[in-house]
C-alpha cells in the first residue's frame, strides 16, 4: 500500500533514541522530509547520517520543556521547510515512585509529558489549518497503572486533550491520535526497567499474550499509517501497541 507520504514534512520529538528514532526512520523510508528534535544533538546528527537523502533532515537540538521551545521549533521548521504536515509528540518519560513522590516530580512530569507536547501541537496547528491537512500523533503511556507513577496522570491528560482537539480540528483535515506503547525494546526499557535478557524473557512469558517484547518498529509502523492521508477517518483514538498486555477490553 502506498501511504502517500512522499514529500510530507514531519517533526518527530524525542528522536535521538528508542521509539523516536524508529519512527523517524520509518517516516523517512516512506518519503517524508524530517525535522528531528531532541536535547542530544550529536545523536540526532548520527541518525540523520543514516537516513535517505530525500529526508533532508533538519536537526533541532532543543529541550521541549524550556521556555519558548515550541515557538522556536515552529519557526525553525516552517522557516526551513515552509510547512509541517505531521507532528509526532514522542518526547516524554516514565516517573515511577517508591512512595507518593515529591510535588516537584509530579510538576516536572506534567510539564514534560503533557504541557510540552500540547504547546508543540498548538504552535503548529495554524500552519496545518492553512494547508487543510495535518497529523498529530502522541506517544503516551499506559492508563492501567500498577503503582504510583507520576507519568500516568499526564498520559491520561493527553488522551482527554487529544480527544477534544480532534473534535475541534476534524473539519480542517487534521487528525489527532494517541498511542500508548507497552513494554517495547527501547532505551528506557532496556536500561531502567528490564535491563537483562533474562528479565525481559521472564516478564514477557508472564505478561505478554504474544510471548515476546516488541521492537520499536512495531509501534513505528502504526505511526506511519496514522500519519498517512489514507488514515483520514481515524481520529480521536487511543490505540495500544503492547502485544495484548493491557487487560481492559476498551
Amino acid at each position: 500500500m502506498d501511504l502517500q507520504l512522499h514529500g510530507k514534512v514531519a517533526l518527530v520529538t524525542g528522536a535521538s533514541a528508542g521509539l523516536g528514532r524508529a519512527i523517524a526512520r520509518i517516516l523517512a523510508e516512506e518519503g517524508c522530509r524530517l525535522a528531528l528534535l531532541a536535547r542530544r544533538g550529536r545523536l540526532l546528527e548520527e541518525l540523520a547520517a543514516t537516513l535517505p537523502a530525500s529526508a533532508t533532515p533538519l536537526i533541532v537540538a532543543e529541550d521541549i520543556t524550556a521556555p519558548g521551545a515550541a515557538d522556536r521549533t515552529r519557526d525553525a521548521v516552517l522557516g526551513h521547510f515552509g510547512a509541517c504536515d505531521i507532528l509526532v509528540n514522542n518526547a516524554g518519560g516514565s516517573r515511577p515512585q517508591s512512595d507518593l513522590g515529591p510535588d516537584q516530580v509530579w510538576l516536572e512530569s506534567m510539564e514534560l509529558n503533557f504541557h510540552a507536547g500540547r504547546r508543540m501541537a498548538h504552535a503548529f496547528i495554524p500552519a496545518m489549518r492553512a494547508r487543510k491537512f495535518g497529523r498529530i500523533v502522541n506517544i503516551t503511556g499506559q492508563d492501567e497503572p500498577h503503582n504510583i507513577n507520576a507519568a500516568n496522570a499526564p498520559n491520561g491528560a493527553v488522551h482527554i486533550w487529544a480527544k477534544a482537539l480532534s473534535r475541534q480540528l476534524g473539519r480542517d483535515g487534521i487528525t489527532v491520535n494517541s498511542i500508548p506503547p507497552g513494554r517495547l525494546r527501547s532505551e528506557q526499557i532496556d536500561a531502567r526497567i528490564l535491563p537483562t535478557e533474562e528479565a525481559r524473557r521472564a516478564w514477557a512469558e508472564k505478561e505478554v499474550p504474544v510471548g515476546y517484547i516488541g521492537e520499536a518498529e512495531d509501534l513505528a509502523v502504526l505511526v506511519a499509517f496514522l500519519c498517512s492521508p489514507r488514515a483520514r477517518y481515524i481520529t480521536g483514538q487511543v490505540i495500544h501497541v503492547d502485544g495484548g498486555t493491557r487487560r481492559f477490553s476498551h
